[in-house]
C-alpha cells in the first residue's frame, strides 16, 4: 500500500513552508531516517527525513514552492515489493489540501498554544509530534471524523467514504479493523462520488496595496521568506493588540566589567569567555525569580505564573531574527549561560536551530548595545508579557556623593504587556535587575 509523505510542523508557530530542495528523485530507494528533502520554515531551514521504507514513486510538489500548507501531502513512497505503477496518485497541487490530509485549524491553534505555554523540551516535542498528526477528515455535515492515517489510506484506496464506518478505536477513532471490517462483511459504502464541476469563474487575485513610491528610481523586488513573513505578522498583531508601556532605568557597569575580567582570567584555562550579556541574562532571571509577577502571560481571561523562568534572546541572522531560549536561567550558573548562550547563538547562525531550541520562553532580552545603540524599546514577542531592551555601555557623567564623576552607564528599558504586568510590578522588576548589575557579587550568592 502506498505511503503518503505530508508537509510537516517543523516549528510551533509553522502553517506552511516552502519546499525548499529534495534530496532524492522518483524512482529513489529510501530507509527509514534518511534525509529526503529541506524545508524552509519561519524560523529555520530543516532537513526532513523519511519514517518509512520505500521507493520514491511521485513527487508532487516541486522543489522551491512556497506556502505548501502543513498536512499536505508532498510524495508517494512505494512499499517494499510494490509496484511503482500501481501506486494510486492522489489529485493534489501546491494550493489544494487533499481531503484525507486536512489538517482542523481548531485543533492546531490548541496544539500551538500549548506549546507556546509548555514548561520543558519534552513537553513541546510530545505536543510537535501531536501537531504533525492532528489531520482529520471532514463529513458533509461539518463535523470532524477521526480516523487513523492508515485507515483513511485503506477508505481512499478502496473508493468508500470512511464518514459512514464506524470507530472503535479511543474515543471512537477509526482504526485499520474498522475498514477491514467494513470491507469483508459487505457493508462498505458505496464509492464517494466525485463532486459536480463549478460553473462560476474564480475571482481575480485582489491586487497588492504595496507599490514603489517612485517609478523613476531604480529598485529590486526581493520576496519575503517565511521568516521575514512571520515576523511581520507576529509583530504587527503584537503592536495592535498589545498595550505597551515602557520603563528605562540606568545601570552602572564598572563593578561588572571588572568581575568579568577576574572571573575569564580564572576561567582560561576552560576556554570559557563570560560575556556582558550573560550578566544581563543571569541578572534578569534572578530579577524576575525576586519579582516573579514580571513573569506572567496574559491568557484572556486567565493568566500564567512561570515558576521557571525561561529567557529568550533575540539574535540576528541573515533574513531575520530567531529567539533561543536559555531554559531555567534562573537555575544556571554565568559558566553555564556562557556555555549555552554561546551554542545556541552558533547554532541559530548556522541555521540548525530545532524546535525545542526556540519554542516556549517565559521573558525575553533584545540587546543592541554591542551595535553602539544607546536606548531603545523593543516590539514584545507574544505571548509574553515582557522584554527587556538593552542599549551600550559608555562612559558618561554622574552624580557621586555630591561630586562630578565618570562611570560606564548601561540604559535598559523595559517593554511590558499592560494586561499583565501593571507599571509598579515593570519598575520592581527594574529595581531588582538594576541592584544584580551594579552589585555583581549578589548574582552568586
Amino acid at each position: 500500500m502506498a505511503i503518503e509523505i505530508f508537509m510537516p510542523a517543523l516549528s510551533p508557530t509553522m502553517e506552511e513552508g516552502t519546499l525548499a530542495s529534495w534530496l532524492v528523485k522518483e524512482g529513489d530507494t529510501v530507509t527509514s531516517g534518511d534525509v529526503i528533502a529541506e524545508i524552509e520554515t519561519d524560523k529555520a531551514t530543516m532537513e526532513v527525513e523519511s519514517i518509512d521504507d520505500g521507493t520514491v514513486a511521485k513527487i508532487l510538489i516541486e522543489a522551491g514552492t512556497d506556502g505548501v500548507p502543513v498536512g499536505q501531502i508532498i510524495a508517494i513512497l512505494a512499499e517494499e515489493g510494490e509496484d511503482v505503477a500501481d501506486v494510486k496518485m492522489p489529485n493534489v497541487s501546491a494550493s489544494t489540501m487533499p481531503e484525507n490530509a486536512t489538517t482542523s485549524t481548531a485543533d492546531t491553534a490548541n496544539v500551538q498554544s500549548k506549546i507556546a505555554q509548555s514548561d520543558t523540551p519534552d513537553t513541546m516535542m510530545s505536543l510537535l509530534t501531536a501537531l504533525k498528526t492532528t489531520q482529520t477528515d471532514v463529513a458533509e455535515d461539518g463535523s470532524r471524523i477521526k480516523a487513523s492515517p492508515l485507515a483513511k489510506r485503506m477508505a481512499a484506496n478502496e473508493g468508500v467514504d470512511i464518514a459512514a464506518i464506524a470507530g472503535s478505536g479511543p474515543h471512537g477513532r477509526i482504526v485499520k479493523r474498522d475498514v477491514e471490517a467494513a470491507l469483508a462483511g459487505g457493508t462498505a459504502p458505496a464509492p464517494v462520488a466525485a463532486p459536480a464541476p463549478t460553473t462560476s469563474k474564480p475571482s481575480a487575485q485582489p491586487s497588492s496595496d504595496y507599490y514603489p513610491p517612485h517609478d523613476d528610481i531604480p529598485f529590486r523586488e526581493e520576496r519575503l521568506s517565511n521568516m521575514r513573513k512571520t515576523i511581520a505578522k507576529r509583530l504587527t498583531e503584537s503592536k495592535t493588540t498589545v498595550p505597551h508601556f515602557y520603563l528605562t532605568v540606568e545601570c552602572e557597569l564598572d563593578e561588572l566589567l571588572a568581575q568579568r575580567k577576574e572571573l575569564n582570567e580564572k576561567l582560561a584555562d576552560s576556554g570559557i569567555k563570560i560575556s556582558v550579556n550573560d550578566f544581563i541574562i543571569r541578572a534578569s532571571a534572578l530579577a524576575l525569580k525576586k519579582v516573579p509577577a514580571a513573569n506572567v502571560q496574559f491568557a484572556g481571561d486567565k493568566m500564567y505564573w512561570y515558576e521557571r523562568v525561561d529567557i529568550s534572546m533575540a539574535v540576528a541572522i541573515e533574513g531575520g531574527l530567531v529567539t533561543p531560549v536559555v531554559r531555567g536561567a534562573d537555575q544556571l550558573g554565568l559558566a553555564d549561560i556562557a556555555n549555552t548562550t554561546k551554542e545556541l547563538a552558533l547554532k541559530a547562525r548556522d541555521g540548525k536551530l530545532m524546535p525545542e531550541d526556540y519554542a516556549g520562553g517565559t521573558f525575553s532580552i533584545s540587546n543592541l548595545g554591542m551595535m553602539g545603540i544607546k536606548e531603545f524599546s523593543a516590539v514584545i514577542n507574544p505571548p509574553q508579557g515582557a522584554i527587556l531592551a538593552i542599549g551600550s555601555g559608555e562612559q558618561r557623567p554622574v552624580i557621586k556623593d555630591g561630586a562630578l564623576a565618570v562611570a560606564t552607564v548601561m540604559s535598559c528599558t523595559i517593554s511590558c504587556d499592560h494586561r499583565a504586568v501593571d507599571g509598579a510590578v515593570g519598575a520592581e522588576f527594574l529595581k531588582a535587575f538594576k541592584g544584580f548589575i551594579q552589585d555583581p557579587i549578589t548574582m552568586l550568592l
